[in-house]
């Protein structure tokens, strides 16, 4: 797909997914992000979910409530009012600073990927602070960012056998993207770091510290 591209998809009796460009970018997922905030606002009833990715934007709806067709002419009626919407408040306010310490027992994986690089483990700390990075979406788990993009000498692949536990604040690489374990949980990406911060929280108002279209600051602690 190129351009302002834009498919509708229906992805079995109670979702449809509203497709974008086929590439991770910014402007496309801010795209995706406003497109979603969109269809929150319509306020449609039988609507029971609204998930932006990357690239893309899945409508969870009740088939006995709201059917396809109507939906399909919200997403068709509201994409093009996305393309030329603000920027969200979140894509406005200052990067979220979250505090890592590296390697050791809190990055196990931080020789490994300085071994990909070709480059010191304090050279791959540096780049991977170095960088602002954008939430481009959630899941695997409540409150797991997926961040984007990493600097490509250090974009190691994931690991080629998942760990059965990664400790909750874990720090990863898996590729292009960076991300932080909200809890503890089975894992495959390159850990070389671990942050004492909380990203999802039941007791807070909100129990979300970042959500799509944040911005993100990694901080090495001494």
């Amino acid at each position: 797909m190129n351009g302002d591209a834009f498919r509708l998809v229906h992805a079995g009796d109670s979702v449809v997914v509203a497709e974008l460009e086929d590439r991770i970018d910014e402007r496309v997922n801010a795209r995706a992000i406003r497109l979603a905030a969109a269809i929150g606002r319509a306020g449609l009833r039988g609507v029971r979910d609204i998930v932006p990715t990357y690239r893309s934007v899945a409508v969870y709806y009740d088939p006995l409530r709201i059917d396809f067709s109507r939906l399909s002419d919200l997403l068709s009626l509201e994409a093009p009012a996305a393309d030329r919407g603000e920027v969200d408040r979140r894509e406005r306010r200052a990067p979220v600073r979250i505090p890592v310490t590296y390697g050791g027992v809190d990055g196990p994986d931080l020789a490994d990927v300085a071994a990909f690089a070709k480059m010191s483990e304090a050279e791959v700390i540096a780049r991977h602070t170095g960088r602002v990075y954008r939430v481009f979406m959630m899941g695997f788990l409540p409150g797991f960012p997926y961040l984007g993009t990493v600097d490509p000498a250090i974009a190691a692949p994931r690991r080629p056998s998942p760990r059965l536990r990664v400790p909750a604040g874990s720090v990863g690489v898996a590729g292009a993207q960076t991300g932080v374990y909200p809890a503890d949980s089975p894992g495959g990406w390159q850990l070389i770091g671990r942050t004492t911060l909380r990203l999802f929280d039941r007791s807070r108002a909100n129990p979300f510290l970042l959500e799509p279209g944040d911005e993100v600051e990694f901080v090495a602690e001494r």
